[in-house]
């Protein structure tokens, strides 16, 4: 690692340095231009006779006819409209904004949207020093409450396709929440928690699973030792349940504890086919634990209750919880527009919708689907892929 880091050819230090400087510039930047031109016009006020430059222009503005003012409305008008033409064109193409994506990938680097080369990840390397990672532009983080299971699921995808699922950026998310989730305050953390906060920051899977045995050993009732091993040891849902039934007659009163593990335990009776327990087991957690809403318990909700056929339960849940002031999530997003399709695709025809033009319900329809691939366009994708692998 060290040697990869000092090969950085000099040009790439140069790079950075000049954009943070920018970065740092750009707020002064305002300030530096309007003196500079007053400083400009104090000095060329009597060289170039600006006071008699103004009167003039202020006598051609005053000739000016109604008909220049249309004119100039008209063009200004013209180009607003061919932008918005454009920009509908390349929305309906690509399914975004080419303004917005400009404005994110060219313009927002060089205005301080790239976080300082030298901030390192919460990984540790297996030598238990930090690893330094590459920056990444800020972004838009929503938690995912269908995550898989690393062990049972994003296993089995690495061994079909040969492909890593999870990036080092996913782990770096899973990392910071888990540590914050089960450690809870650091200033008194027993020796078993202290080992699962490193365990959770390890980067290997092997090391991350030898800590959780090593908290065992230290205290056998380490609860959070148990979730970990049934996340990412467990090469089946019917081991990681096991796990996690034995991780809940341990967890006390831990409410961050108790909610994830009933919450992960109702993931695998619903992966296991009982479904109406799941869907139990969801509606019970959510009815017990109504403001822990960071889990995002609802959308799991959905997820079994779609597999039920139970649209008119789904919709009740999206009434409560599609809301405009409250965030959106895919899950939410994709379900809505699958609700509204299927209300229309029975008499859907394209011959007739192309004779009478869409009716309110399939323009709905319409706008659920482009405001879902709007939110996150690989969904789609990501559905035939998963199809494949574990159909």
């Amino acid at each position: 690692m060290e040697d990869t880091i000092g090969s950085n050819p000099p040009s790439l230090g140069f790079l950075e340095k000049l954009k943070s400087w920018l970065s740092w510039s750009w707020t002064y930047v305002c300030f530096v231009w309007f003196g500079m031109v007053l400083i400009m016009v104090y000095i060329v006020w009597s060289p170039l006779k600006l006071q008699e430059t103004l009167s003039s222009a202020s006598v051609f503005l005053n000739t000016l006819t109604p008909k220049f003012y249309v004119a100039l409305t008209g063009t200004s008008s013209l180009i607003s409209g061919l932008i918005l033409i454009f920009e509908w064109w390349y929305f309906r193409k690509y399914g975004t904004s080419f303004i917005e994506q400009v404005s994110v990938s060219h313009l927002r680097p060089l205005l301080g949207g790239v976080e300082s080369s030298s901030s390192t990840g919460l990984f540790s390397s297996i030598n238990g020093e930090a690893e330094p990672r590459p920056s990444v532009s800020d972004c838009k983080v929503w938690r995912n409450p269908l995550n898989l299971f690393r062990g049972a699921e994003y296993n089995r995808y690495t061994w079909v396709t040969g492909k890593e699922p999870l990036t080092y950026y996913d782990m770096n998310l899973s990392a910071q929440d888990h540590q914050t989730f089960f450690t809870g305050d650091t200033q008194q953390l027993k020796p078993d928690d202290a080992v699962m906060q490193k365990a959770w920051r390890e980067r290997n899977p092997q090391a991350r699973i030898r800590a959780a045995y090593q908290a065992i050993e230290m205290n056998h009732e380490c609860a959070a030792a148990y979730v970990l091993l049934a996340e990412e040891e467990a090469t089946t849902i019917t081991e990681a349940e096991r796990l996690f039934r034995k991780a809940l007659s341990f967890a006390g009163k831990d409410i961050n504890l108790l909610v994830y593990i009933k919450r992960r335990l109702a993931m695998c009776a619903r992966k296991l086919g009982r479904i109406k327990e799941a869907v139990k087991m969801m509606r019970d957690l959510m009815k017990e634990f109504p403001l822990l809403g960071m889990l995002n318990i609802h959308e799991n909700l959905l997820e079994a209750l779609l597999e039920l056929q139970a649209y008119a339960d789904v919709q009740a849940v999206l009434a409560k919880y599609d809301d405009i002031s409250l965030p959106k999530s895919a899950t939410i997003c994709y379900t809505s527009a699958l609700l509204k399709a299927r209300a229309v695709s029975d008499k859907f025809s394209p011959e007739a919708a192309s004779r009478r033009g869409l009716s309110t319900a399939e323009m709905n329809a319409v706008e659920a689907i482009h405001r879902a691939v709007e939110f996150n366009p690989h969904v789609p994708k990501t559905i035939s892929e998963d199809h494949y692998v574990y159909s």
